[in-house]
């Protein structure tokens, strides 16, 4: 489906009845990501998945956009559907943006699912790291990615440095201030009940990043798999999806 937000065209899709479960993608993916978790959610709840402004088949942001304008478009996107949400399920970028509008009040919830998420940037300078090397190779910028979705974008990243640092050249300014914003401030705000779900070898979001959400966040609970795959969601749908079942 269809919905025009902030002169935007937004794709997203609903299954289900009951209280609504808000899902968000990371960075440099769309909403086909939650396919299975929704699919089985969505016999208990209502589920709400959207491709974020410049990704999947969403139209991209006329402006640059950090996680702030994100949350302004999200608390947007959810007046013009009058619903409210119930729980929020945010992987990678995805869980970033839902932190932050959380603690600024963009977003309203009983509960938070973090996935992998990232938002913790405090020590991680983008420009000598992630930028340099998506010059060079192309492959660690490509790490939070689906295996099968990798190769393509990692041609498409290859000598991209200076025109398109991920999808489109739209976003090259949108990724350098998104994945500069540090949210463990707001995530010491929260007083929602939230659980995070880490892998224990994940080469995006390193273990330590989840322990010190689990200290910021005080009533979280953290559940750590093993593996080394910065989708854990796909990695290991069936542990992912029981323990948010239990979870919500």
């Amino acid at each position: 489906m269809t919905i025009i937000v902030d002169d935007l065209a937004i794709n997203y899709e609903t299954a289900g009845q009951g209280k609504m479960v808000l899902l968000l993608h990371g960075w440099g993916d769309n909403l086909k990501t939650f396919a299975g978790l929704a699919a089985v959610l969505s016999k208990d709840y209502r589920v709400i998945v959207l491709d974020l402004p410049g990704f999947g088949l969403s139209e991209v942001q006329k402006e640059a956009w950090n996680l702030d304008n994100y949350a302004s478009f999200l608390a947007d996107f959810l007046k013009k559907l009058d619903t409210e949400v119930y729980a929020v399920i945010g992987h990678s970028n995805g869980g970033a943006l839902a932190i932050r509008a959380l603690a600024t009040g963009k977003l309203t919830a009983g509960k938070l699912i973090l996935l992998a998420s990232a938002g913790i940037r405090e020590g991680k300078t983008i420009p000598k790291t992630a930028i340099k090397v998506i010059a060079k190779t192309g492959k660690v910028a490509t790490f939070w990615l689906p295996k099968a979705q990798r190769h393509m974008l990692q041609r498409v990243l290859y000598g991209s440095i200076g025109s398109d640092y991920l999808v489109a050249p739209q976003l090259k300014e949108t990724f350098k201030l998104t994945v500069a914003q540090d949210v463990q401030e707001d995530a010491a705000k929260l007083k929602l009940p939230t659980l995070l779900i880490f892998a224990a070898n994940d080469p995006a979001i390193p273990l330590s990043d989840a322990k010190r959400y689990h200290n910021l966040i005080k009533r979280s609970k953290l559940e750590v798999l093993d593996g080394d795959d910065h989708f854990v969601h796909l990695d290991q749908p069936n542990r992912v999806t029981e323990l948010i079942k239990e979870f919500l």
